[in-house]
């Protein structure tokens, strides 16, 4: 049993701290470009005037990081080749998205908005995997350069993490001898609608209230007749592009349904594994880099003639911290080596609560992590001078989203329980 990491991929990560040093810490440097990371991260990031929404100079930093990485070559490297990508894996990409966390705040990896030079891009692939010919030449290319964006549409006002009681609703109906759908309803948190080109939308075509058959999804264009954007959510972490989007009277034709008729929910649950480990092995790498620098301050800091890092109220509680993050660690990278060496349907029967565990785990702990270290750094700590209250702020997010920790852990308590997985009771 080998526990190394394999030298192409240590090689790997430092050939993408050179690739920052050289290309993206010079741009954060820039024209004041350390506002957007400094204490002034959120007055820098956020447009108050205009809805809270992020700013056109903040975005447009982030996409000039991005255009770097992928002429170095980094930015696709989770994508097929076929699609200048590297084809890396998710054990790959769970070691590089936790390396780029534990370097801190930055250009390289921002935390607030999903922003790294190694992307994590699963619309690709859904659009690969479900999309009809015609949509997978249509929008895979713009969805590499950026020039297409999509939104998702699941969360209903009234229905979070339960999807299948959804209230919106799409109905068939012809319009000018064209054949399409009517849809009407309400979705929240829909991510990123200030620039997106389609809304992803999920609405119940068919069955009732519960049922997992019936639900479509569609590729709605954001300037269809009937959507709108009723209001951008302000959260504990600006600026923001979460906005409750209506539906009234929105019609689109039939060929903007991707995936099967009645089966969108697996269009939905697609790349859920990959996105969960990859954002646990993120929250790993701050819950590390929040300890690293709690310890390092610790040492340096001397009240009473000596250094903090003295007293066991101080050692024990990162004590603690240090040791979970070294038995998590094990199981992200175990849990991603496993993923890649079966087929997807596979993941989701023999490994969803794993990936659950690793997961809901690293949110909670760097959420723990950044609190410690607050408390450790004392009043500069609660400071904004201090990078711990954004990624608090980011990541207690994800104790709600990419599926609250109470929805993950019941899954992991189902595998462990017997009412599904291999195990399941007959």
């Amino acid at each position: 049993m080998d526990f190394d990491l394999p030298a192409e991929l240590t090689a790997y990560l430092a050939e993408l701290d050179a690739f920052i040093a050289a290309e993206i810490a010079p741009l954060q440097a820039q024209d004041d470009n350390e506002r957007f990371f400094d204490h002034r991260r959120e007055w820098a990031r956020t447009d108050f005037d205009k809805g809270g929404l992020p700013r056109v100079e903040w975005e447009a930093l982030l996409r000039e990081a991005r255009r770097r990485a992928d002429k170095a070559g980094h930015l696709r490297f989770a994508l097929p080749v076929e699609y200048g990508g590297k084809g890396g894996g998710n054990l790959w990409m769970a070691v590089i998205r936790e390396h780029l966390a534990a370097r801190g705040l930055g250009l390289h990896n921002d935390l607030q908005n999903e922003h790294s030079i190694v992307v994590n891009n699963p619309f690709v692939l859904a659009v690969r995997d479900f999309g009809t010919p015609r949509q997978q030449a249509e929008l895979i290319p713009g969805l590499i350069e950026e020039t297409v964006r999509l939104a998702f549409g699941l969360t209903e006002p009234q229905h979070g993490s339960d999807a299948t009681h959804m209230d919106t609703r799409a109905v068939p109906e012809t319009r000018n001898g064209v054949e399409g759908w009517r849809i009407d309803g309400e979705k929240m948190w829909t991510t990123g609608m200030h620039t997106a080109t389609h809304c992803a939308t999920f609405a119940r075509s068919s069955g009732g209230a519960g049922d997992g058959k019936g639900i479509t999804a569609f590729l709605v264009p954001t300037n269809t007749p009937g959507l709108k954007v009723e209001e951008y959510l302000w959260t504990f972490n600006m600026p923001t592009d979460h906005p409750r989007v209506s539906f009234t009277n929105v019609w689109v034709p039939a060929d903007t349904v991707i995936g099967p008729l009645g089966g969108g929910l697996a269009v939905a649950q697609h790349f859920v594994h990959e996105n969960r480990i990859r954002q646990a092995a993120s929250s790993l790498g701050a819950a590390d880099f929040c300890v690293r620098e709690s310890v390092k301050y610790a040492r340096e800091r001397k009240p009473f003639g000596q250094e903090l890092a003295r007293n066991q109220g101080i050692q024990f509680p990162l004590v603690e911290l240090a040791t979970q993050i070294e038995m998590l660690r094990l199981l992200i990278r175990k849990t991603a080596w496993q993923m890649d060496q079966m087929p997807k349907p596979e993941v989701e029967k023999r490994l969803s609560h794993k990936v659950s565990m690793c997961n809901f785990w690293a949110n909670r702990l760097c959420c723990e992590a950044a609190d410690r270290a607050m408390q450790v750094h004392g009043g500069i700590g609660y400071s904004r001078h201090k990078p711990f209250e954004h990624i608090y702020r980011h990541h207690r997010r994800y104790r709600i989203t990419e599926g609250a920790e109470e929805i993950q852990m019941r899954k992991v308590a189902g595998h462990l329980f017997g009412y599904m997985g291999p195990d399941r009771f007959k």
